[in-house]
């Protein structure tokens, strides 16, 4: 299918489950283990984070680790808790982020903040993130334990910065692809190194799954914030236009300033410094006049391309394949 071609929600769905039959058995075995290392004394805990957890998505951070494993020859099982914890880190960034943002629906249902309140949230989030570390420790690779430190880190301030961007109509595209290389493309590259790291890999191909991983996560990050000017509220399980109404500066508004009128690029000025959606009908219209959709399409295609070429370092594999058909489906997909 053409990288621009539309595709349904079905069709996505489908596409997602086809990129698990490759390490079914290996993905059953996280979904135990999630469960498993959730388990606390104090029920509450227990029970957001299976909340949280059960909320529906792809997983593809945890399916990362395992695919990039499995592709170098990978025969142990320490990819099983690699895997989990990589999913705990991305599970509390989604609790602290829902807690900033102020949201209240999350894949179609209400967040754990709106349903528990903020502290909560946030405490739970924060068990998750130790439960991360502590199972770091038991894999025992002082390697794995420095890339994964080190994305925490990076993922805090991508955070940060988005939000000291929020309200900034002067934010470009330099800045904009910084923030969304740490806040979201940096737990992907963290997800294909660790798994590579724990394979033995070759440096060529650790560096080749290191930056497979960065691309992708830039490529999904780009079709979010596409789909937020034009996606279905319904398959996206979010509202149309909530990065406007949080006054974010993403790459469809960035582009639509550089590109449209004066007039329309003081429109969006305005829009963003003011958050909301009072102008969005005015703002979806611009962004579609000026091409900035098209644009952050083809940057979004341009950046799955990229995630493609590093695969050709990577021995012929279904598991190699899977991860080819995610670089697609990153760009093809419609929530």
């Amino acid at each position: 299918m053409p990288a621009n071609a539309s595709t349904s929600p079905t069709d996505s769905n489908a596409s997602a489950s086809s990129l698990h039959a490759a390490v079914a058995d290996d993905f059953a075995a996280v979904n135990r283990t999630i469960m498993k290392q959730l388990a606390s004394r104090v029920p509450l805990v227990e029970t957001i984070g299976q909340y949280i957890i059960a909320s529906g998505g792809k997983r593809l951070r945890p399916l990362l680790v395992l695919l990039a494993a499995r592709a170098l020859g990978y025969q142990g099982d320490k990819h099983i808790s690699l895997a989990t914890l990589i999913e705990f880190m991305h599970t509390s960034t989604l609790l602290h982020d829902d807690v900033v943002d102020e949201s209240h629906m999350r894949r179609g249902r209400a967040t754990a903040n709106d349903a528990w309140g903020n502290a909560p949230s946030v405490l739970v989030g924060d068990y998750l993130y130790s439960r991360s570390f502590q199972m770091m420790v038991e894999i025992g690779s002082l390697r794995i334990m420095d890339v994964l430190s080190s994305a925490t880190c990076v993922i805090a301030e991508g955070e940060v910065q988005q939000l000291t961007n929020v309200g900034n109509p002067d934010i470009d595209e330099a800045v904009y692809f910084e923030t969304i290389q740490g806040k979201t493309a940096m737990l992907f590259e963290a997800a294909t190194h660790s798994g590579a790291i724990l394979a033995g890999a070759e440096p060529q191909q650790e560096a080749a799954l290191r930056y497979y991983g960065r691309y992708l996560g830039l490529a999904f990050q780009l079709v979010d914030d596409l789909l937020d000017y034009q996606g279905d509220a319904e398959a996206m399980g979010k509202n149309v236009g909530d990065d406007l109404a949080e006054g974010k500066p993403t790459l469809p508004l960035i582009q639509a300033m550089a590109a449209g009128t004066p007039d329309q690029a003081k429109t969006i000025r305005q829009a963003i410094r003011q958050g909301g959606l009072d102008q969005l009908d005015e703002v979806l219209a611009i962004v579609r006049d000026t091409g900035a959709l098209d644009y952050t399409r083809a940057r979004a295609e341009e950046m799955s391309a990229k995630a493609l070429e590093q695969l050709d370092l990577l021995p012929p594999s279904r598991y190699r394949d899977s991860m080819a058909e995610l670089a697609k489906l990153a760009v093809e997909r419609q929530n």
